[in-house]
């Protein structure tokens, strides 16, 4: 049998602790997955500023398809993290924004977008490094 690499709750994510189950560590692995998806967080960052309309959104966030930018909102919309509101224009005026608890999210993605440009020098190095080391081993194989 192989020793197991990844504890079932990395401390890191659900520390081990009577309070955390696997029921809210799951949960907490849900909420991770959304904010971490790859079109979630631009959204966020773009409605920090404001409301903003669909088309707004979509002509912002650069390379999201009208489909993929609608899936984002709902699911940032069921999870309560942005509100989606409606007047009644001609044509329909929709507007996005963050919620309390959307806004609450800024401040760690704040932090994170300031940790990858603290690193990113180092990071653009060792993947130099890495994809090196790669190409010399696929010669040699």
């Amino acid at each position: 049998m192989l020793p197991q690499r990844f504890p079932q709750k990395p401390s890191a994510i659900c520390p081990n602790s009577p309070d955390i189950d696997d029921q809210a560590c799951l949960a907490v692995r849900e909420v991770l997955n959304r904010v971490g998806d790859k079109w979630s967080l631009l959204i966020v960052g773009y409605l920090a500023e404001g409301p903003l309309r669909f088309n707004e959104l979509r002509r912002s966030v650069e390379g999201i398809s009208q489909r993929m930018l609608t899936l984002t909102l709902r699911g940032l919309e069921r999870d309560g993290l942005v509100a989606r509101s409606v007047q009644a224009t001609t044509p329909p005026r929709v507007d996005y924004a963050l919620t309390p608890i959307g806004l609450t999210l800024l401040e760690p993605v704040r932090a994170l977008v300031a940790w990858a440009d603290q690193n990113r020098v180092a990071i653009t190095d060792a993947r130099t490094a890495f994809d090196a080391e790669q190409q010399g081993q696929d010669r040699a194989a």
